[in-house]
C-alpha cells in the first residue's frame, strides 16, 4: 500500500512498483487517516508512508499502527531536509522499519524514477521475500508489539569463531549497521555504560540524517556523541558517527587516535562503508579491536570483520531473530567470523564484559 498526499508521488511509486512482476500495489491512501481505514481490507505485506501529510502525518500513523498491533514493514518516504530527517527519525523510533529519500534535484522524471526504483524495490523484496506478512495479530488494540524482523527463508549454518583474548585488551569499539540500524544502535548504546575506549560507528545514512541522529543520541546517552569531523580526536568514552557520504578512517596512534573522513570510492555500494572503518581500526590498533555488526542489507562489514579476526581481534553480531534484515550480520556469522551471535541486550552485556579490563585506565568524564 502506498500512502502519500501527493497524487504525482502515488502515481510515480505505483508505476515503478507495477513494473516488477513480483510486486502488486493493492491500494493507495492520501493520508494516514485513510490508510488506517483501509489497512484491514487491503492487508498489504509492506506499506510505503509519506512523512508529511494533512489530517494525520506519517509519524503518528506509524505510532497508531504499531499501537494497534499491525506488524507490516513500513518504509518511510522522506525528504532530504532537516525537517524531513527529524520526522523520519521520529518515525523510526515509533516503529517504522526503514526509509528512502524522495528524489531531489535529479533533473528529470526518468532519473527520479531510477532513484526510487533502486532504493525502494530491494527493500520491499527484503522485507517481504515470500508469503503474506501483513496479517493483523490477534492482540488487543493498544497492545504494543515490535516490528516483525525480516529474515531470509533459508540460511547457511552459523560457524562461531574461537574466542579471542587480545594482548593488552581491547582499545576501541567499532560498530557497523544499515537497515534497521538507527533503532538497533539506539537500543544498544543506551544499554551500555560510558565505555573506557573510543567508539566509532558507521550507519548507512545521508548526511543530514547522520547529523540529526548523532544529536539525538547525544541527548539520550551519558556518553558524548558527535558526527565525525576531520581531524577529530577520539577520546575514551566518546561515540562518533561517520557523516553521510564520507568514509570514516581511524588514524594517528593507538594512544592518540584521530578521525579522518574521505570521499574515496564507495565500497559495497556504500559511503560510508563499514569495511573501511573496520580495516582502519585494525591498521591502527592491530588485534585490540572489538567489532560489532548490527542489522542491515548486503554484506558490508564482512571483509572488514575478516581483517579484525585475522589480526586477533573479536567480532560480535546481532542475531537473526531481532535483526530487521539479517544480511550484514548474517554474512559475518555464516563466514565463521563471529564469536557470538546475540540479541541487543545480550550484545550490550558482552561488550561491557569484554571492555571491563580497559576500565583500569581510569574514569571517563563527559
Amino acid at each position: 500500500m502506498v500512502v502519500d498526499d501527493s497524487v504525482v508521488v502515488r502515481r510515480l511509486v505505483g508505476d515503478i512498483l507495477a513494473e516488477d512482476p513480483e510486486i502488486e500495489v493493492v491500494g493507495t491512501a492520501a493520508n494516514g487517516r485513510i490508510a488506517l481505514a483501509k489497512i484491514d481490507a487491503l492487508r498489504p505485506d509492506v506499506v510505503t508512508m509519506d512523512v508529511e501529510m494533512p489530517e494525520l502525518d506519517g509519524v503518528e500513523t506509524v505510532r497508531r499502527l504499531r499501537r494497534d498491533g499491525y506488524r507490516q514493514p513500513i518504509i518511510m518516504f522522506s525528504t532530504l531536509t532537516d525537517r524531513g530527517a527529524t520526522a523520519t527519525l521520529d518515525a523510526l523510533a515509533a516503529g517504522a522499519t526503514d526509509y528512502v529519500t524522495k528524489p531531489a534535484n535529479v533533473g528529470s522524471v526518468g532519473r527520479s524514477m531510477d532513484q526510487v526504483r533502486g532504493s525502494l524495490i530491494p527493500r520491499i523484496k527484503a522485507f517481504a521475500p515470500r508469503g503474506r506478512v501483513g496479517v493483523r495479530p490477534a492482540a488487543a488494540a493498544g497492545t504494543s508489539l515490535p516490528t516483525a524482523p525480516v529474515t531470509p527463508a533459508a540460511a547457511a549454518p552459523v560457524r562461531l569463531a574461537p574466542r579471542a583474548t587480545p594482548i593488552g585488551g581491547y582499545q576501541v569499539l567499532v560498530i557497523g549497521s544499515s537497515t534497521g540500524g538507527p533503532e538497533a544502535l539506539s537500543r544498544l548504546l543506551t544499554a551500555l555504560p560510558v565505555l573506557p575506549v573510543p567508539v566509532a560507528v558507521v550507519q548507512h545514512m545521508p548526511a543530514l540524517f547522520t547529523r540529526q541522529f548523532a544529536a539525538r543520541l547525544d541527548r539520550q546517552l551519558p556518553s558524548p556523541v558527535t558526527e565525525t569531523v576531520a581531524g577529530q580526536r577520539l577520546e575514551r568514552g566518546s561515540v562518533t558517527i561517520a557523516p553521510g557520504d564520507y568514509h570514516l578512517h581511524l588514524t594517528g596512534s593507538a594512544a592518540a587516535p584521530v578521525a579522518r573522513i574521505s570521499q574515496e570510492p564507495p565500497e559495497n555500494y556504500c559511503r560510508p562503508a563499514v569495511d573501511v572503518l573496520f580495516r582502519s581500526a585494525v591498521q591502527l590498533y592491530g588485534g585490540r579491536v572489538l567489532a560489532v555488526v548490527l542489522t542491515g542489507m548486503g554484506q558490508d562489514g564482512c571483509r572488514g570483520a575478516g581483517a579484525v579476526v585475522e589480526a586477533g581481534g573479536s567480532v560480535l553480531v546481532q542475531d537473526r531473530e531481532t535483526s530487521v534484515v539479517w544480511g550484514m550480520p548474517g554474512a559475518v556469522a555464516t563466514a565463521g567470523l563471529a564469536e557470538q551471535v546475540l540479541p541487543i541486550p545480550a550484545l550490550a552485556q558482552a561488550i561491557t564484559q569484554r571492555l571491563s579490563a580497559a576500565a583500569a585506565l581510569g574514569p571517563v568524564a563527559r
